[in-house]
């Protein structure tokens, strides 16, 4: 007698059979304390870590800004407007900025790995989840590096194209052989950031559950791949991606502008505050300005990511199994003959 083979999907499988929203907010329902307070301790973490790193960066910049207020004081002597010289401190910003990117990096894969292990738990009946501080751990590696590689991948070649355009196009661009304003060349390069960044916006979007995939234990190269395989391979996987992109996207803008503005009384309030502690005016003046900004997209990570994150991941784990049912179910034919 043949052996007899279960011709029924495992469990993971058949979970996906309900919507991308319902299974979401299922997960977010069921394991609401646990992602609650995951993203209330990686929020606060990143909040501290970040308030640590500006201060630092303030502290590295304070020649700048002591040499700011001398020539404020030096041009109100001489009675004459004082119009101080940020680019400097525009340096100081563009270099400390992979470091809060990177900040930020480690906490979307925190929260990111704790929304995956929940997602899986609920598609696999299990209450319990591996919880110890090595498997946590080994699952934000790949989810980090990821995240590192997708950035790479798509802001690199606009970031290329813009310091072309400026180089080619400025003004004070002392070459040989200038580009001839109104010329093809000359527009062609000026279109060339605008088409890069669109292109970027598209790259980013297949790639999107790459981050689910790498909680799943693949590698980050593998998890690159396979995002971009099961967005543009899969029958409508991009439609169902640009779905649960778009709206989750305008959700995180509008509570970061609504955050922000709601915390705008903040920087007169840090400003006169630290201007009182230092003396000052332009260190108060550029903290006040961060204050709001940093508020915002802390509150939106809280508010919005956990449930991007399980999300993305409900969907990676919808078109994932879409395409291994065939290959199941044609596997246990075989097998049943």
């Amino acid at each position: 007698m043949p052996p007899q083979h279960n011709s029924t999907l495992p469990s993971s499988l058949r979970g996906t059979q309900r919507g991308v929203a319902a299974a979401t907010f299922s997960v977010l329902l069921r394991h609401r304390s646990t992602l609650t307070a995951a993203t209330v301790r990686v929020v606060s973490l990143t909040a501290l870590a970040g308030l640590l790193m500006t201060v630092t960066v303030f502290a590295l910049s304070w020649p700048l800004f002591t040499h700011m207020r001398s020539e404020r004081i030096r041009y109100h002597q001489l009675e004459d407007p004082y119009s101080h010289d940020h680019s400097d401190l525009g340096l100081v910003a563009l270099a400390a900025l992979p470091l809060y990117l990177l900040l930020l990096g480690v906490g979307s894969a925190a929260l990111q790995s704790v929304c995956s292990r929940m997602v899986t738990a609920e598609a696999q009946g299990s209450p319990e989840s591996d919880r110890s501080p090595t498997a946590a751990s080994a699952r934000v590696r790949p989810i980090l590096a990821v995240y590192v590689l997708r950035g790479l991948i798509v802001w690199t070649p606009p970031l290329l194209a813009f310091e072309l355009t400026r180089r080619l196009t400025s003004n004070l661009l002392d070459t040989p052989l200038p580009l001839a304003h109104g010329s093809w060349p000359y527009t062609l390069v000026s279109a060339s950031p605008a088409v890069t960044v669109c292109i970027a916006v598209l790259v980013r979007i297949a790639l999107a559950l790459a981050p689910a995939a790498a909680a799943s234990g693949l590698s980050p190269h593998q998890a690159l791949i396979h995002s971009w395989t099961l967005t543009t391979r899969t029958r409508a996987g991009a439609i169902r991606v640009l779905t649960v992109a778009l709206p989750l996207a305008a959700l995180t803008a509008t509570v970061i502008r609504l955050a922000t503005q709601l915390a705008l009384p903040v920087r007169p309030f840090l400003r006169d505050l630290l201007e009182d502690a230092t003396g000052n005016f332009f260190a108060a003046y550029y903290a006040g300005i961060l204050a709001p900004l940093i508020i915002g997209i802390l509150t939106a990570a809280a508010l919005t990511f956990p449930l991007t994150a399980t999300a993305f991941t409900a969907l990676y784990v919808r078109l994932r199994s879409s395409r291994l049912s065939p290959r199941i179910a044609a596997t246990t034919g075989n097998s049943t003959t």
